[in-house]
């Protein structure tokens, strides 16, 4: 099963997420793991000159498919390593707790970031929440604030680091104390996470100022 597709249905949360990071998003623009597209679909309107990267076949298979009429979309199984170009921003939703080093990868990013541009990083929060469904889609790791904030980001400056999905973070907990043996969510799990308690979530994490949440949005801007 891919497990994309059952959250390409989050469609309030995606664009919560985007609502949260716009911006930072400029022209020149890299998202990392791309996967099925389910946050281009979103932002691909308003910048230029898109690079997707995406190592599963099957998600690439997919996004090329999807994009292939679309020229302001360029679309790789590189991995950020082997790519040359710097970019104004990237994006890495959900991809971070999927790569053994992780810290590599972070200075692999910015190194490929040009001065003043920013690193968008979105990640699972607290590792007491690991699961079982984390386990099965790769997660090395889930995270918390100190992992960003002790950090060495070589002269570059954290300009936000929240938690967000107050409300989700529950819904989280209690389903892996009451459904622990499952692995992915129903449509029906998501249909309610997303469409019913997404909306008071983005409420809510604003009245509790983003100080619990499901994931944690850390942005990076490159000064150097």
């Amino acid at each position: 099963m891919n497990y994309l597709n059952i959250f390409d249905d989050a469609k309030v949360w995606i664009k919560y997420v985007h609502f949260l990071n716009r911006k930072y998003y400029k022209n020149n623009f890299l998202e990392i793991g791309a996967g099925i597209g389910s946050f281009t679909d979103v932002y691909k309107k308003n910048i230029k000159n898109i690079y997707l990267t995406e190592v599963t076949n099957e998600n690439l298979n997919i996004l090329k498919s999807k994009y292939k009429n679309d020229s302001n979309i360029k679309i790789s199984d590189s991995s950020i390593e082997k790519i040359e170009e710097k970019f104004n921003t990237i994006a890495h939703y959900n991809v971070l707790e999927h790569i053994e080093d992780d810290k590599k990868e972070i200075y692999d990013c910015l190194s490929r970031i040009n001065k003043g541009g920013y690193l968008v990083i979105l990640v699972p929060a607290h590792n007491a929440l690991y699961s079982k469904l984390d386990k099965e889609v790769g997660h090395y790791r889930r995270y918390n604030k100190s992992f960003f904030q002790n950090f060495d980001f070589k002269g570059n400056t954290i300009v936000e680091l929240k938690y967000i999905d107050c409300l989700g973070y529950l819904l989280y907990y209690l389903n892996k104390i009451f459904f622990k043996n499952e692995t992915y969510p129903s449509k029906f799990k998501i249909f309610i996470w997303d469409k019913i308690i997404t909306p008071f979530t983005i409420i809510f994490d604003f009245l509790t100022a983003y100080k619990l949440g499901k994931n944690i949005l850390c942005v990076i801007k490159k000064n150097n």
